[in-house]
């Protein structure tokens, strides 16, 4: 019953979210069909299959075996914010974008947004301890779960132009993940509940593309949304007119 609410308590916004009308169809070349989110669904699925299991218990010293048990970096904290850059920096390369800098900032701002919630409000459903035991908010991962939302919104905001620059942020958040079990700050079911809910929630707001209607001072305005870093690690938010 606990892993039926929690999962609920997950997806209340997604679903919110899938049953607007805009977040159907903005085009018929633009349908929102069951297909992209197989994948977000299975590793949702599999993050509450392992957890509190031994299988879960039992990879994570064979994962972190990996890279030695006394590793440690900080990189994953860096890493999480890497499909940003490349969301904002892309049209700088030659690619093509979906959205203009204001509408890329608001599908950033709302699906990170949205992932938090759903993330923060399982952390504080499940307590679960962390590996090193340093706290209770185990599961998910927040920095896995951004990372794949911004993967996936860098996917669909360049998926027309260049396919492989698309995908490549799925391999940074990858990385993200994999670091965070070799940080021991993780588990497996951990990083395969926040990769599944940050590839939902990108995937929603890609296809929703919310107030894509909106212009701010007849489209003059600029919005960035960059990585705050220090004794904390956040997201700052920037418009210029």
């Amino acid at each position: 019953m606990r892993i039926i609410l929690a999962l609920l308590c997950s997806l209340t916004m997604l679903s919110a979210i899938a049953q607007s009308k805009d977040s159907i169809t903005t085009s018929k070349e633009s349908k929102l069909t069951y297909k992209p989110l197989i994948i977000p669904a299975l590793l949702m699925g599999g993050g509450f299959a392992l957890l509190h299991t031994t299988v879960n218990d039992n990879l994570q010293p064979k994962l972190r075996n990996i890279l030695g048990t006394s590793f440690h970096t900080k990189a994953d904290s860096f890493l999480q914010y890497e499909a940003v850059l490349q969301i904002y920096g892309g049209r700088y390369l030659g690619f093509t974008p979906k959205n203009d800098l204001l509408h890329q900032t608001i599908n950033i701002v709302i699906a990170n947004a949205i992932m938090g919630t759903a993330i923060e409000m399982m952390k504080h459903e499940y307590k679960v301890e962390r590996p090193d035991f340093s706290d209770q908010y185990s599961f998910p991962s927040g920095h896995t779960g951004m990372a794949f939302t911004n993967a996936t919104l860098l996917f669909y905001e360049y998926k027309d132009a260049n396919l492989w620059y698309a995908s490549s942020g799925f391999l940074f958040a990858s990385a993200t993940g994999f670091l965070r079990i070799a940080n021991n700050k993780h588990r497996t079911s951990d990083v395969l509940e926040g990769a599944g809910i940050g590839m939902a929630v990108g995937t929603l707001v890609s296809y929703w593309s919310p107030f894509k209607s909106f212009t701010f001072a007849k489209n003059k305005a600029h919005a960035l949304v960059y990585p705050q870093m220090g004794n904390s690690y956040g997201i700052g938010l920037l418009i210029q007119n």
